[in-house]
């Protein structure tokens, strides 16, 4: 298994990953709202910013960070995706380890991110990791359906 930063060529695999994950949860991709980012990945992401685990069968894992523009302190964790085989097995403490190293090399000591509320096998993974979980919640309306997302964070040293 290959991790390696993302190139423009590899929406179409990010996508068809994200779907399939999302249709776990009896729901889709929506490319025209709240993954409108996958369309254009250079336009969303540096170099070095959104990642993918890739293997014989194409695109199995996605993570991303990105500095938060009004809080200099802060990266966003975004894009954490794992094929259901892979879950369970490291490949997530791996996408974790990156964001901290990650955060660290662009001088930032905290971590944040939303998750939708139905993605509960993620935010216990979080809390394992050293998540911090506020309880805040907030509502979305950027797919289809309108949906919800838990708030957590991680300060790194």
């Amino acid at each position: 298994m290959q991790f390696r930063v993302a190139k423009a060529g590899d929406s179409g695999g990010i996508i068809t990953l994200l779907d399939s994950i999302f249709r776990e949860y009896g729901d889709r991709v929506c490319l025209d709202g709240s993954e409108a980012d996958l369309v254009s990945l250079p336009a969303h992401y540096e170099p070095g910013e959104l990642m993918v685990l890739e293997n014989e069968n194409g695109i199995v894992g996605t993570v991303a960070l990105k500095p938060c523009e009004d809080q200099p302190h802060v990266c966003w964790l975004k894009r954490m995706y794992l094929a259901p085989e892979l879950r369970g097995v490291g490949e997530g403490q791996r996408f974790i380890d990156w964001a901290r190293e990650r955060t660290r090399s662009l001088g930032r000591s905290r971590i944040e991110c939303w998750s939708d509320v139905r993605f509960e096998r993620a935010h216990a993974f979080y809390r394992k990791m050293g998540f911090n979980d506020t309880g805040e919640r907030r509502r979305m309306t950027d797919a289809h359906e309108p949906y919800e997302e838990f708030f957590f964070s991680l300060d790194i040293d």
